[in-house]
């Protein structure tokens, strides 16, 4: 991994990406609304993202999972649909950890090999490849029919008469049927039967889940007891444990640069410990992302777990969807690094992924233009990572009803359906934007100007940050509950960045304290020439602690003013 390039992530949720019905129904079945394909990531397709400033590509739901739709003819045993949501499923459901997911091949008997063609079409276009892993919870119909020779599938030596026991991979509640508040009954496929029952996915340790739980998964087994209290049986390690990292080291060697780890902190950090160095010490480039959402945690899991990167969810991504809002000051910005300053550089940036609701949604913002200054803060703040979600850069809505998703907000991750601005900018594989409006148009140009400064200047790619809000607080000459400013500095270049949360042009002036000179290593300079990188125009500041350097500032925007020295 080049440790001197910036990580931009551009997410896509698999599935969707390349649909081109324009006319999909509500909970409409593969027959009727489509599916894209991996296929569908041509060269031109790869090269349009790298385009964007992307350095990686998450291809979000790879892996087979539970679905509705019939596979039988290719030797894939049918699903029951009580136990999946939504006709395509969810894409955290795993049925076969072995096996790609049947609904991206376009010839599904050789979907394995369309996958690894996928993974040198990504590389030939200068991107590194993430996919899922999903360690703490299965399909509850999970069965591997694309194992190894030689492997044992999960649950197939479990002793089903006991609840726990360090070498079963499932929790089990001998004697119990699974019932609860979900209707296991469909009318073709009759009753859905689990017995004995097995525990879900989200820790629920009973035969009744409900509709608000993960109903459709169980929960995997690393060898915590959740039922007698007896502790970790850690050692020896747990069967789970061993499949577990077999699985990691079958997908690392299909040539992938890393692993997204879904609900990484409801897996003991112990067993990331184990398995991560082992699957590193052959593939030492691969890189690990955790979803993880308790900061009295971030330091175990990356110290003790060995994971490169985190969310910053509850800290940045929550901070900055506030300050979007309306609902907090920009000041509060200033506390989500300075929780995690010690571990910044492992901070994954976002304002957008699968699980959130799109900014340009009414549930969010209502206009994907309010989170431009966003952005600029979370992309150019630091030298950590950033990612973006599929259709952000163009101001997706996700304001439809899809079926089992419903109208949250979010684009579904368990139908099949189209993604409106990202066919449009398909445009049948010719990824240009003469179907975008003037607004998506001016989105994509931002967000591409925006993310390749990312790594073009030195400065944010890997320079030193510095914070200039403790000196702009109570004036009359900053808005600080509106503005954010702060410096980026690397050997001879330092930028000036001011962010701008207001819905008005804004003359600003900002003072830059005589400490962030010393610190720094800066000259002053009475009057000098800095460059704007958003627009390439060059305009005459001040840049010393005696005078506030005074900047006009679009609304929703910012500035990046460069100075050299």
């Amino acid at each position: 991994m080049n440790t001197a390039e910036k990580i931009i992530i551009y997410q896509v949720f698999t599935r969707l990406f390349g649909n081109r019905n324009p006319r999909c129904t509500s909970n409409g079945s593969l027959a009727e609304n489509g599916c894209g394909k991996m296929n569908d990531f041509t060269p031109q397709a790869l090269k349009e993202i790298r385009k964007l400033g992307a350095t990686h590509i998450w291809y979000t739901g790879v892996l087979a999972h539970a679905t509705q739709t019939d596979y039988t003819k290719y030797g894939i045993e049918k699903n029951h649909p009580a136990v999946v949501k939504g006709k395509a499923g969810s894409p955290y459901a795993i049925r076969d950890y072995y096996d790609v997911d049947p609904d991206l091949a376009v010839n599904v008997r050789k979907r394995m090999g369309e996958f690894e063609a996928l993974v040198e079409r990504t590389h030939a276009a200068g991107l590194k490849m993430i996919i899922d892993f999903v360690p703490n919870h299965v399909a509850r119909q999970y069965h591997s029919t694309a194992k190894p020779e030689g492997v044992r599938d999960l649950g197939e030596d479990d002793d089903t008469s006991m609840d726990f026991s360090p070498n079963n991979n499932f929790y089990y509640l001998p004697g119990q049927k699974l019932a609860g508040d979900v209707n296991l009954y469909d009318e073709q496929a009759g009753s859905y039967e689990e017995m004995p029952a097995k525990a879900t996915g989200n820790n629920r340790f009973d035969a009744y889940p409900t509709p608000n739980d993960w109903y459709e998964t169980v929960k995997l087994n690393y060898g915590v007891d959740f039922f007698h209290n007896t502790g970790c049986h850690f050692s020896p390690a747990p069967d789970t444990w061993h499949k577990m990292k077999d699985i990691l080291l079958f997908w690392a060697g299909k040539g992938i640069d890393g692993f997204r780890c879904d609900m990484a902190e409801m897996v003991p950090c112990e067993f990331w410990g184990w398995a991560i160095p082992q699957v590193k010490a052959q593939y030492p480039e691969l890189i690990f992302i955790a979803e993880v959402y308790n900061p009295n945690e971030y330091r175990n899991y990356l110290y003790n777990g060995h994971f490169d990167y985190l969310y910053d969810k509850v800290g940045l991504y929550d901070t900055l969807r506030a300050v979007i809002g309306g609902y907090a000051s920009a000041t509060a910005i200033t506390s989500c690094w300075q929780s995690v300053n010690d571990i910044q550089d492992h901070m994954l940036n976002f304002l957008e992924n699968h699980d959130e609701q799109r900014i340009a949604s009414d549930f969010f913002a209502g206009n994907a233009t309010k989170a431009l200054p966003a952005l600029i803060v979370s992309a150019c703040m630091n030298t950590n990572p950033m990612m973006i979600y599929f259709g952000q850069e163009l101001g997706e809505p996700g304001m439809e009803s899809e079926g089992f998703s419903g109208r949250d907000g979010r684009t579904t991750i368990f139908d099949y359906w189209s993604i409106d601005s990202i066919r449009r900018w398909n445009n049948h594989g010719r990824y240009n934007e003469h179907l975008l409006n003037a607004k998506e148009k001016g989105l994509r140009h931002f967000y591409r100007h925006v993310l390749n400064l990312c790594n073009s200047e030195a400065a944010i790619a890997r320079g030193c940050f510095f914070d200039l809000m403790y000196a702009n607080l109570n004036g009359w000459q900053m808005n600080e509950h509106k503005q954010y400013a702060f410096l980026r500095k690397y050997d001879r270049e330092v930028i000036l960045v001011v962010a701008n949360f207001s819905d008005l042009d804004s003359r600003i002036s900002v003072n830059i304290p005589q400490h962030a000179f010393d610190y720094l290593q800066m000259p002053a300079f009475t009057r000098c020439t800095a460059q704007e990188l958003l627009t390439g125009c060059e305009e005459v500041i001040s840049f010393n602690p005696n005078t506030p350097t005074a900047i006009d500032i679009p609304a929703y925007g910012g500035k990046l003013l460069k100075i050299k020295f």
